[in-house]
């Protein structure tokens, strides 16, 4: 009996795991070149492709791939990013969305040979805060906090010590796209390889 319940203890538990990493993710923006799932996903972006709404350029673009499931209430998202920046502005990380006009993406935005941790944040106009680093880290681990009317932003390049880059307001009671997005706005694409997308539930 003892061994019947450990059995199904561990069975339980299996499809528990699988339900989570089998959430329906869907596209918007699906690139030409992708292969794999939540847990390793791995990208060509396609070039011409950005997000930004009007301030300074005084254009709108909403063409980055953006691979997202739907969320409700307090989440945190996490992921580990690996590009292979080239072109400025190619840039990796993560998006959480409500609309068009409602979104924040964070991650690496490569900006005159340099790697800069990044954040926009779109409220009917997008603004834009950068961490530039003088090194070019080979990956970038990002976590974000969806909470009451807030996001908060962290980063590590280790994936022990995170930093805050940013705390911003988010709508509140309202459902959301959370997931992974990339874009290369010039003329060059780029590959890059996102692992271990997870979004979980917080108090």
């Amino acid at each position: 009996m003892k061994k019947y319940f450990i059995a199904l203890s561990f069975i339980l538990i299996t499809c528990a795991v699988s339900a989570q990493n089998n959430k329906a993710m869907k596209w918007l923006n699906e690139p030409k070149k992708w292969e794999g799932n939540a847990q390793k996903l791995t990208m060509t972006v396609d070039p011409g492709t950005d997000y930004w709404r009007i301030t300074h350029y005084g254009f709108i673009r909403d063409s980055g791939p953006f691979y997202f499931e739907e969320a409700e209430g307090n989440f945190e998202a996490s992921v580990k990013i690996t590009g292979n920046y080239q072109e400025l502005f190619h840039q990796a990380g993560l998006m959480v969305r409500i609309d068009n006009k409602n979104w924040i993406k964070t991650g690496i935005e490569y900006v005159d040979g340099v790697q800069n941790v990044s954040a926009v944040v779109t409220r009917e106009v997008s603004d834009w805060s950068v961490v530039p680093r003088t090194d070019s880290p080979r990956s970038i681990w990002l976590k974000l906090l969806r909470k009451g009317d807030y996001v908060e932003i962290r980063y590590s390049f280790d994936n022990k010590d995170f930093k805050m880059l940013r705390l911003a307001y988010f709508p509140p009671n309202v459902k959301a796209e959370i997931g992974i997005v990339a874009a290369a706005p010039g003329k060059l694409n780029f590959p890059v390889v996102f692992e271990d997308f997870v979004v979980k539930k917080v108090e």
